[in-house]
């Protein structure tokens, strides 16, 4: 999957490996913004109780 996302980006190496690092950080910051936040009520982590 990976070679076939690095076939498919424009431009030498250089500028390929900056496309990347710019897609990397996208979806790291998609994760951190959007998906976390979403998924975070519906984890048990939060329902900390002592019997």
């Amino acid at each position: 999957m990976y070679g076939w996302i690095w076939r498919k980006l424009p431009g030498p190496v250089a500028v390929r490996a900056l496309i990347a690092l710019v897609l990397v950080l996208g979806v790291i910051a998609l994760l951190l913004f959007v998906v976390f936040p979403w998924l975070e009520p519906m984890l048990p982590f939060n329902q900390v109780s002592v019997n």
